[in-house]
């Protein structure tokens, strides 16, 4: 599949995440703490909202590749952009450890 669609689904299921968040929140709250047959019919309703509303679906992603693997949270790049950037003097405070 190309990058740009993979970009898309990861754009959509931000949105979905974003407007089921309250709802979500809500009935999880009620099967927490609710009594048996409440959290019973909480659990179908949890079913039966998209799957790609559950933030777990979420998935890091390079911000300049989208590359979805080998993810560097703290600079927000994929290993490779970041191996290739430090070589280049492009981030600062980084240097390469070995020649």
């Amino acid at each position: 599949m190309a990058k740009e669609s993979m970009k898309a689904r990861e754009v959509k299921r931000a949105k979905l995440v974003a407007r089921y968040a309250e709802k979500r929140a809500a009935l999880k709250q009620i099967v927490r703490t609710g009594d048996p047959a409440d959290a019973f019919e909480a659990a179908q309703k949890l079913q039966e909202l998209p799957k790609n509303s559950n933030p777990i679906r979420m998935h890091n992603r390079c911000k300049l590749t989208g590359r979805p693997k080998g993810y560097i949270r703290q600079f927000g790049i994929s290993r490779i952009q970041f191996r290739e950037m430090a070589s280049n003097g492009l981030i600062p405070g980084v240097k390469k450890a070995s020649w």
